[in-house]
């Protein structure tokens, strides 16, 4: 595939992370490991667990195919992680109804591109910028890179999800069209223990809280957190077992891989804490975290026991403690779930947008997202009147 040539810069599309050695990589926004701005999904170690395990590849319909940005002397200065796909499974942003629209219209909707973090709806920069240079333009040229990508592939589309407000202006400056949902995040507001935020609300939702607490261990049930050296391979086999249960159920077909997690727990085990219920002298459940430089982002869940309420504590209350106790600022409980607005989580508007070679296409998704963006705003807006917490007159 040729290189997309600007005069002072080459942006040039590579077949995955492994074109970008460690040293280049952690240059980039996001990606190093103890900066104030670290996230963990775009890490090298996450990015290549994904490839190495083949979770990600041209078979399991994510091919992987990054931007890389070079200045003049070949200095890489910005990168997309971004992959050709020819589905659109594994993302949290839903466009399937616009792909079966466009291919009863006799178009053809994959494949298509995708600048994301396979089967992770956290919220990153998509346009990686060497934090050297000059974000703004760097940002513009990948943005534009990734459009002018899709029209020498020929695709349908492109498509960003998670992105941060700092990326916005590049990709709406390209054409591409904004879109916005939901999700439910937990804000520590400097609490020293979890009474701390419970003081915090109303009076009738902090008994309910502790009842359901209280609840989620009355069985005998106790709760572990394992990081670090803890993830030993049993462990991961344990926890997997939990996952595939759950997957099975929910996708019917996991995402993700038995090697996918040792590999992780091999390359970033100080960024993964595993919330453990323990029953019996076994574990029975369990949820995956990943630590960021201010947040936690909890990802995925499963059970081989059913114990009333016992989901909420190993996902939602447990990661408060530990954001609290680790003094993080955020907990990113994933994708939907009102449920979690009554446990102190609160409703946050999330990013993507997209960019449509077809112009009827274009039109009719424009006015799509127009309606849509009124009803989350409206949505939210309805959500923050039913908080958990005091209201100013209590």
């Amino acid at each position: 595939m040729p290189n997309l040539d600007r005069g002072d810069f080459t942006l040039r599309v590579c077949d995955g992370v492994g074109a970008f050695t460690q040293t280049e990589w952690s240059e980039l926004s996001g990606t190093s490991r103890g900066a104030p701005d670290y996230n963990p999904f775009l890490s090298h170690a996450f990015l290549s667990a994904l490839e190495d395990s083949g979770c990600v590849a041209r078979k399991a319909g994510w091919l992987p195919q990054f931007l890389r940005l070079e200045d003049g002397c070949g200095t890489l200065i910005g990168a997309v992680p971004c992959y050709l796909k020819s589905h659109s499974q594994g993302e949290y942003v839903f466009d399937h109804g616009w792909a079966d629209a466009f291919e009863r219209a006799g178009g053809r909707y994959y494949p298509k591109l995708q600048a994301s973090i396979p089967f992770t709806p956290a919220t990153g920069p998509r346009l990686l910028v060497r934090r050297d240079r000059d974000g703004d333009a760097v940002r513009a040229a990948l943005a534009n890179g990734l459009r002018q990508l899709t029209t020498q592939l020929g695709v349908s589309s492109a498509h960003s999800t998670f992105v941060t407000e700092t990326d916005l202006p590049a990709f709406t400056d390209a054409d591409f069209l904004h879109r916005i949902d939901q999700q439910f995040h937990f804000f520590n507001e400097g609490y020293s223990t979890y009474d701390d935020f419970l003081a915090t609300l109303a009076s009738r939702k902090r008994k309910a809280l502790k009842k359901e607490r209280r609840g989620a261990l009355a069985d005998d049930i106790s709760i572990d957190w394992l990081t670090g050296g803890q993830l030993t391979p049993e462990i991961w086999d344990t926890f997997f077992a939990f996952y595939m249960d759950t997957g099975s159920r929910k996708w019917g077909r996991p995402y993700l891989n038995r090697k996918f997690y040792t590999l992780i727990g091999e390359r970033m085990p100080d960024d993964i804490v595993l919330v453990m219920a323990r029953r019996d002298g076994r574990y029975i459940a369990g949820a995956i975290n990943f630590i960021g430089s201010d947040r936690l982002f909890g990802r995925h869940w499963g059970c081989i026991e059913d114990h009333r309420f016992l989901h909420f504590e190993v996902c939602y209350h447990q990661a408060i403690d530990f954001a609290i106790e680790r003094k993080l600022r955020v907990v990113e409980a994933g994708a939907q779930g009102e449920h979690k607005l009554a446990r102190g989580y609160l409703p946050v508007t999330t990013h993507s947008v997209h960019y449509l070679a077809h112009a009827g296409l274009r039109r009719a998704i424009d006015d799509f997202l127009e309606r849509e963006r009124e009803d989350v705003a409206l949505m939210n807006h309805v959500l923050n009147e039913h908080t958990p917490f005091k209201k100013s007159d209590q």
